[in-house]
């Protein structure tokens, strides 16, 4: 069997939007998860336990479930509970959001434990305010600390997105599926698809460490 490049470079047009859909649902999903991981991190670590029983209830469930069940719920089951029904695309994006909000949450809860002690401590002798402390003395410190953490994060985000065929989000995946089952050329198809993904993925990798390098504490 030969390898059809003719049948790579028909499909690069369409492969390309699936892309565009999969770096969207991505992005947004990942800044919804980081607002969803920033503030359950906190309750976390600083909350009283009517704020920390919940949060930790939804870190195990979410992270103690496939996020191909949990997509199947939002899209399939949600609408039956609440009577509304939600594009596929919103529904990937809602399961991103949720599901990195919880691993997120970890993150931000490992780095805020990080974090001496006595910096708060001392903040709070200064006569400031524990939000004060928190935003200015702590969280500068906390980010710095889970940038590589949440690097890896972004990276899973991006290739979990390919979960969301099942649903028929036209992304990357989705995308490949179909000019498969229209040319048959899976070998092709599949390795283009690979590869797409493996240079979106180390340039990723590669922006992420230049940031990891430029936040590195001293």
């Amino acid at each position: 069997m030969t390898f059809d490049w003719t049948a790579v470079f028909d499909a690069l047009p369409e492969l390309l939007q699936g892309l565009e859909v999969t770096m969207l649902i991505a992005l947004a999903g990942l800044a919804g998860g980081v607002v969803v991981g920033a503030i359950t991190g906190a309750l976390l670590t600083y909350g009283g336990w009517l704020t920390q029983v919940p949060a930790q209830l939804y870190v195990a469930l979410i992270r103690g479930t496939p996020i191909t069940v949990q997509v199947m719920f939002i899209y399939f089951a949600l609408p039956i509970l609440i009577d509304v029904r939600i594009s596929a695309a919103s529904a990937g994006i809602l399961t991103l959001i949720i599901n990195s909000g919880a691993y997120n949450a970890e993150i931000v809860r490992g780095a805020l434990e990080s974090v001496p002690a006595g910096l708060r401590e001392a903040g709070l002798a200064m006569g400031l305010s524990f939000r004060k402390v928190l935003v200015h003395v702590i969280s500068p410190i906390a980010v710095r600390r889970a940038l590589p953490a949440m690097g890896n994060q972004l990276v899973s985000v991006v290739k979990d997105t390919s979960i969301f065929l099942v649903i028929g989000v036209g992304e990357l995946t989705r995308r490949g599926q179909e000019i498969m089952s229209g040319n048959f050329r899976a070998v092709e198809i599949w390795t283009a698809v690979a590869v797409i993904y493996l240079i979106v993925i180390s340039i990723l990798a590669v922006s992420l460490r230049f940031v990891e390098r430029a936040a590195r504490l001293p």
